[in-house]
């Protein structure tokens, strides 16, 4: 009987925390933001903390976190310098399109698979792809729903204003007390569990400091590696390209696809006067091609150190555990679907592991400690 109760009374907590968390779903979201941000920010911390001598002044947690957050802010403000203006231009451009002349552009190679379609029966004769594509695109791009979709934009800038100085807020305090939150999630548990609790946490900590550095490294390297290479081939908008091919990344298997998609698409509609065949075709290649190398290089060199290494997992666990991911939330859950298995396996190895299958699981855990 008391053990019911005291199953009761957990079952309880967990519903309430749970409700908790799903009505203040928007703060937790800053507060992990935020985390995540400190654990990105300590190797700076650390750095500042030791280099930063002027003569008997050091640079202690509170300028040190003051220094990181300064150093968010400027890497910010370059990517705005950078990245805006690009897709200014590029939205005044899609806006501006004659899609009439994108179908044209177009042409050809839309004919030739016309004839194909008809061939095989999958359409009727007499339709056209070509009219079908250019009235697609207008209804996508089309100058009232780009300009509604600026102004929804300018509409959410002060939302966002608001989240990034809670978000910077809380981070300062996260840097400054890099215990801050782990102390907090232990005066939350028993106090017969403190010690594995701190232990879990220190882990996690570890492990998705790791992960996160990680994947900052991979956009950036991605993001160097495509602008260079499509600047070196004569593409327009390299850099824009390049970044949005970075940061589409971070969506495993599907991103790829997607930022080869977009370069493709803006390759074409910034070279709609050319020729087909003997000019926009090998445009279209070495973009192809540019990606084709960036996903190799992502796959064997960027995604086993990133998703494998940094996490321990085995790179089909890391697979099978994205698709969950995916099966749940999509996209989102694709992006989560590493960090919250890695804290999953932390907290199974440290209180759960008489199990086999968490054995199993958490053996290169044990093997690098």
């Amino acid at each position: 009987m008391k053990n019911l109760s005291r199953y009761i009374a957990i079952g309880f907590t967990l519903l309430v925390l749970g409700a908790l968390l799903y009505f203040f779903s928007n703060i937790v979201a800053s507060v992990l933001i935020a985390w995540v941000l400190a654990l990105i920010g300590q190797p700076m911390m650390r750095f500042f903390q030791a280099k930063i001598r002027i003569g008997r002044f050091k640079a202690g947690p509170s300028m040190s976190a003051i220094l990181t957050l300064v150093c968010y802010f400027i890497v910010f403000i370059l990517l705005i310098w950078m990245f805006v203006p690009l897709v200014v231009e590029q939205a005044r451009n899609l806006s501006s399109i004659d899609y009439e002349a994108f179908g044209s552009a177009l042409s050809e190679p839309i004919s030739q698979i016309n004839t194909q379609l008809v061939r095989l029966g999958l359409i009727e004769p007499g339709g056209s792809s070509e009219d079908q594509l250019a009235l697609t695109l207008k209804e996508w791009f089309e100058p009232a729903k780009v300009g509604d979709f600026f102004g929804s934009i300018l509409g959410a800038a002060g939302n966002f204003l608001f989240s990034l100085f809670t978000i910077v807020f809380i981070a300062f305090f996260f840097l400054k007390e890099h215990s801050l939150f782990g102390n907090f999630i232990v005066a939350l548990s028993p106090n017969k569990y403190e010690k594995e609790i701190r232990g879990v946490l220190d882990t996690i900590t570890r492990l998705l400091t790791r992960y996160f550095g990680g994947v900052l490294a991979q956009m950036t390297i991605i993001t160097i590696f495509v602008s260079v290479l499509l600047g070196i081939l004569g593409v327009k908008n390299a850099l824009l390209i390049g970044f949005f091919a970075a940061l589409i990344n971070v969506i495993p298997y599907l991103g790829p696809i997607i930022g080869a998609s977009f370069g493709l698409f803006i390759t074409i509609s910034s070279n709609l006067d050319l020729e087909f065949y003997n000019a926009m075709l090998p445009l279209l290649i070495k973009v192809i091609c540019v990606f084709a190398a960036m996903q190799m290089l992502d796959n064997f060199l960027l995604q086993p150190y990133i998703f494998s290494n940094s996490v321990l997992a085995h790179p089909l666990e890391i697979f099978i555990i994205i698709l969950m991911g995916a099966q749940v939330n999509g996209i989102v859950g694709m992006i989560l679907a590493i960090p919250v298995y890695t804290v999953l396996r932390v907290i199974a190895r440290s209180f759960l592991s008489e199990f086999k299958i968490v054995q199993k699981l958490t053996g290169r855990m044990a093997e690098e400690e």
